[in-house]
């Protein structure tokens, strides 16, 4: 749910502080992984919601090596209600045939796959993990302009790299890095998304 929120999709704060007893009342006792399908929106306009790609779903599928057979029901249900991208939270890896069914949908959805290991820890809480903010079209153009500088010529960041999973970069975006310093208080520099 914070990394929902963390990409701008709407999350309430009662699901995101809701503790280990209040989950449980909510949802039971010996609820099933498929239950905790999430469907949420993006901020934004209405009319933008279902067509843009702004809707996601989150899915935990109950089987630990996830099959095509599962991935094949999970994009029924996205077509079904014009949903374009999802996350899966798998237990362990995917069969050799759920991995080909991805990449074959790969240019209709976009669908991430995270371990349920990866998502145990919020990186972006890590005491190392300095705090992220990806830069708007018009804030990157003003930025190389200052600066001088072709975006290629900043530093990288990886499409791979935890962090840029977590918000779900693309490339060719701009993230600006605020790291704490002893000495300036903060120290600022830009990466760019590869």
């Amino acid at each position: 749910m914070q990394m929902l929120k963390d990409r701008d999709y709407l999350i309430v704060d009662h699901d995101l502080n809701m503790t280990m007893l209040q989950f449980k009342n909510k949802h039971g006792e010996n609820m099933k992984r498929e239950d905790r399908t999430i469907n949420r929106r993006k901020r934004g306009r209405e009319s933008d919601q279902l067509f843009d790609g702004i809707c996601i779903y989150v899915f935990f599928p109950e089987e630990p090596k996830v099959g095509f057979k599962t991935m094949k029901s999970y994009i029924t249900r996205m077509n079904q209600e014009n949903v374009i991208r999802a996350i899966l939270v798998a237990q362990q890896n995917l069969t050799p045939f759920a991995k080909t069914s991805i990449s074959v949908m790969g240019s209709k959805y976009r669908l991430e796959i995270f371990q349920e290991a990866e998502l145990l820890v919020n990186i972006k809480e890590h005491v190392l993990v300095p705090e992220h903010r990806v830069l708007a079209n018009k804030e990157k153009k003003t930025l190389l302009e200052r600066c001088t500088v072709k975006e290629t010529q900043l530093p990288r960041i990886q499409l791979i790299d935890p962090i840029a999973r977590y918000y779900e970069l693309k490339r060719g975006q701009v993230v600006k890095i605020i790291w704490p310093s002893e000495t300036a208080g903060r120290f600022v520099t830009y990466h760019y998304v590869i």
